[in-house]
């Protein structure tokens, strides 16, 4: 595998480990102060993107080359709001996406067309990613300060881990 792409995975990887943490983190605010539907969301958020970061990983081992662990940064741990929380989330998805897009990049510079190719499913799966988060945070500014809606806007998250809620 080429040294640029190589290290240009790697360090895609820590930012998926990182988004990971960042994740489990918001997750463990909501169910601390209870949002127990915004937990149970955000804590199979970031089992996703522990999923996606091992899918580099093992890309980057099966193409010969050796992902690493770098060292990632401990995420923020307290939040004033739930609304809060997604406004971050949406910031750090329009970060990764300008990563993943950097990587492409990369890829391409080098003509590494196999990765590229393979990126292709991360890009696609950034613009899923920061529509689903817009959309939820556009609804949390509807609902304002409104207690009320934040709790069945807890609930409605609840039901989109479970795959039982509508969508955003």
């Amino acid at each position: 595998m080429n040294q640029k792409v190589e290290n240009a995975l790697n360090e895609q990887i820590r930012k998926e480990e990182y988004s990971s943490r960042l994740y489990l983190a918001m997750a463990i605010w909501c169910e601390a102060n209870g949002y127990p539907g915004a937990a149970t969301f955000l804590y199979e958020h970031a089992d996703e993107e522990r999923m996606h970061m091992l899918k580099l990983v093992h890309y980057v081992n099966d193409r010969g080359g050796q992902a690493k662990l770098l060292e990632v940064e401990v995420p923020p741990l307290n939040y004033a709001s739930l609304t809060e929380i997604f406004t971050e989330i949406l910031k750090h998805e329009k970060f990764i996406t300008e990563s993943i897009n950097s990587v492409y990049e990369i890829t391409l510079n080098e003509k590494d067309y196999t990765t590229a190719n393979f990126l292709q499913w991360f890009i696609t799966e950034q613009i899923e990613e920061e529509s689903l988060f817009s959309t939820i945070l556009d609804k949390m500014k509807l609902i304002g300060g409104d207690k009320a809606g934040m709790f069945h806007m807890d609930k409605e998250l609840e039901g989109m881990a479970a795959g039982t809620g509508e969508s955003a």
